[in-house]
């Protein structure tokens, strides 16, 4: 069972599933695009996560749930939303799995959840150990931390067989919504991106987080988080992979940090003068800052997950966008 199939990662969740030859199910809603799992041999099931008897018809027989429901929306200025979904709709979620009808057949919950509930360091590489440690993230960052609290209360006190992914900035090909910065390295792949971002981030191939996902329901330990995370790349690095790939000039001009976060709170000054969420928020901009290199050596170890290069991605990528035009 996917619930959030049609989102990025859900979506090539699913796709993997299919491939291998799995029943898979899917949750999505009336309204929801397709496009990234439509073809595939799956069953699909409608409502939503706030619908205890939709998620109670469609999780009935299913042995893994793979949870890939996020609202990411970082900008927005009434945080409401994000705890509803990625909070209080979790719960509902939760709460259905935990049934004895339910429980009794289910052998995984993995749970997409994000770096940012990480730690952060400057010394060395955190891991899943190090507890979480900054308060830079806005409320996004709260809503996602409580989340993977909540998924971890219930493991510990409901018996629930649930695995964290914490998932670092996916690229990769079918990135049809797009994400925002999908959106950004389709703008290189058409030469229409002359300038690159004075930060870096952790990042990892869509295929291969979700071929951690896969792993996870096989091998994750009930109750632990993994890194899905290839390595850290500056924004230079990634832009330059994407032109190269798509035979573009490379992004040469760079925007530093203090330009960044000017613009960040310019663009949080228009949102309250307009009265509408912008993109561009001053929290993202500080989340993006606070980013520190991770250890993935606990996924590798006990998940037997191996990253390609991020290379390979973004070059897949731009295949994909400059076809898609």
């Amino acid at each position: 069972m996917v619930i959030g199939a049609s989102g990025f990662l859900g979506s090539h969740v699913v796709a993997a599933l299919a491939a291998r030859g799995d029943d898979v199910r899917v949750m999505l809603r009336k309204t929801s695009s397709t496009k990234g799992i439509d073809g595939l041999d799956v069953q699909r099931c409608y409502g939503d996560v706030f619908d205890a008897d939709a998620l109670r018809a469609a999780m009935t027989g299913c042995s893994v749930i793979y949870y890939c429901v996020v609202d990411a929306r970082m900008w927005l200025r009434d945080p409401a939303p994000l705890f509803a979904t990625n909070v209080e709709g979790l719960r509902q979620v939760l709460e259905v799995a935990t049934e004895p009808e339910i429980a009794a057949g289910l052998r995984r919950f993995v749970f997409t959840s994000t770096i940012g509930t990480l730690a952060v360091s400057d010394t060395r590489p955190v891991t899943e150990d190090d507890p979480h440690n900054w308060t830079e993230g806005g409320p996004y960052i709260e809503s996602r931390v409580a989340a993977e609290n909540l998924l971890l209360d219930y493991c510990r006190d409901r018996g629930l067989p649930g695995v964290a992914m914490c998932v670092s900035t996916t690229y990769g090909p079918r990135d049809f919504a797009p994400t925002p910065h999908g959106a950004q390295i389709a703008m290189v792949a058409a030469g229409r991106m002359p300038a690159y971002p004075d930060f870096g981030l952790e990042v990892v191939g869509i295929e291969d987080a979700a071929a951690a996902m896969l792993a996870a329901a096989e091998r994750g330990r009930p109750g632990h988080r993994y890194i899905v995370s290839d390595r850290y790349m500056s924004m230079r690095e990634i832009q330059n992979a994407v032109a190269d790939a798509a035979g573009v000039r490379r992004p040469w001009l760079k925007i530093p940090r203090p330009v960044l976060r000017a613009g960040a709170r310019l663009n949080d000054v228009a949102a309250a003068l307009l009265n509408r969420d912008l993109p561009f928020a001053a929290a993202g901009q500080r989340m993006t800052e606070r980013m520190s290199p991770l250890d993935h050596a606990k996924a590798e170890r006990e998940l037997g997950w191996r990253p390609r290069p991020t290379e390979v991605s973004l070059a897949a990528a731009a295949e994909f966008f400059t076809a898609a035009g």
